[in-house]
């Protein structure tokens, strides 16, 4: 019997962030150590762990990973880098051009590991030749507010970019590299973990011009001069990647099932809706809230109680001045439209622990929600408008604030329906 629904969701969350924790998996898909020289190279917001992890196994590295600021992990050989996520600086510029002149010594004899995460988008940064780190932080801005989705940003990311789109591994050409990636990318496919930076790209600079005019992006001229001009992204099948191995070693799913797995051992029905859910977060949250409400009606006394499960990555298109992410909004505009619906309660985090640019997971509702708004003088409509979901919470103590999770697979979302 669940006698805290609150807190019976907090610990799936916290199950679900704790099996991607690289400390607990990575080791499982390591090789042993080769025997000649060995470079490591990585970049996201799990890429610190990752490295941490490999060295607990291999010992000292030569090496350099790029995470984001907080995120850093004691390694005894690695150099870990901190710098700015989601938008671009230049920490993360001057230590992705030292990586490239790490790599561009090595030769055939060589064994590259590389390390992605989502986060590396941003923290991997060599900006086009004629675009300034400024130019291309603007982009970046102009991205994450569009509303579009995560491949589509990420194919202009490639495309304005001199390490992205395979050609992180290009640059380590000749060695032989192994990539070992988290996804947080729906549908987990490679190429767009990270921006690809060791996965060749059949898009165009004309795909990614295409994308800034669909989303209604403005960019500076440079920007529009430099896709003209095209890009580095390697195509697939380059001999430039013929030595390279890709292997996602950790992704949404097993999240998902193992939070399933401790929910069914505490009595609840599991419904998982889909591991890659897209789309606008008030929109998915208006249709989960319609879903939640039917099971509500469906249910008698002595029923099972019910969890929607769903994972992937949601969208926000920036309206307002407010201060939010993705999964606040949805679990705003799902408290909303549940209208304080008895026995209804949910989670929605980002398990990277950063949901947006805010240093919060994502927010807690309940039957209550909105009868503590009310009392706290707060106006969800007036919220939601605003795009301002982490404030909105912060106002009803209904945030999760884990901190660094040192991993990152992407949006988790419960909602425990009961009779």
């Amino acid at each position: 019997m669940i006698t805290d629904p609150t807190a019976f969701l907090r610990r799936l969350f916290d199950r679900a962030v704790e099996v991607a924790d690289p400390m607990r998996s990575l080791a499982l898909h390591l090789p042993p150590r080769p025997a000649g020289r060995v470079v490591v190279v990585g970049a996201g917001k799990a890429s610190a762990r990752m490295a941490e992890a490999v060295e607990a196994e291999w010992g000292p590295c030569d090496g350099l990973v790029i995470t984001r600021y907080g995120y850093g992990r004691p390694c005894r050989g690695i150099e870990i880098v901190e710098a700015a996520h989601p938008v671009p600086d230049a920490a993360g510029q001057a230590a992705t051009t030292r990586m490239l002149d790490l790599l561009a010594g090595a030769d055939e004899g060589d064994f590259v590991l590389a390390l992605i995460s989502g986060g590396a988008s941003a923290l991997l940064v060599a900006p086009s030749e004629g675009v300034s780190l400024a130019e291309k932080q603007a982009v970046n801005a102009g991205l994450l507010a569009s509303g579009a989705p995560i491949d589509r940003m990420n194919t202009v990311r490639k495309h304005l970019s001199g390490v992205k789109g395979g050609q992180l591994a290009a640059a380590a050409h000749p060695a032989q590299m192994l990539a070992l990636m988290i996804s947080d990318v729906p549908g987990d496919d490679p190429a767009f973990i990270g921006s690809g930076p060791t996965v060749g790209d059949a898009s165009t600079p004309a795909d990614a011009q295409a994308i800034l005019e669909r989303w209604q992006i403005a960019v500076p001229a440079s920007v529009q001069a430099a896709l003209r001009a095209g890009s580095g992204v390697v195509p697939p099948g380059d001999a430039r990647l013929s030595r390279v191995t890709n292997r996602i070693y950790a992704a949404p799913v097993q999240s998902l099932e193992a939070a399933a797995v401790l929910a069914r051992d505490a009595g609840c029905d599991v419904r998982l809706l889909g591991d890659a859910l897209e789309g606008e977060a008030r929109e998915v949250a208006a249709m989960q809230a319609a879903q939640a409400l039917a099971v509500r009606a469906s249910l008698r006394p002595g029923d099972a109680p019910v969890l929607l499960l769903s994972g992937g990555e949601l969208t926000v298109t920036r309206r307002g001045d407010g201060i939010g992410g993705p999964n606040a909004e949805f679990a705003l505009a799902l408290a909303i439209a549940l209208e304080g619906a008895a026995g209804i309660h949910a989670i929605a985090c980002d398990t990277d622990g950063v949901d947006g640019a805010a240093e919060v997971a994502g927010a807690l509702i309940g039957p209550e929600t909105l009868v503590r708004a009310e009392a706290a003088a707060l106006d969800p409509a007036t919220a939601l408008a605003r795009n301002d979901a982490h404030s909105f919470f912060a106002g009803i103590d209904g945030q999760v604030v884990t901190g660094p999770t040192l991993t990152n697979v992407n949006d988790f979302r419960a909602i425990l329906i009961s009779p």
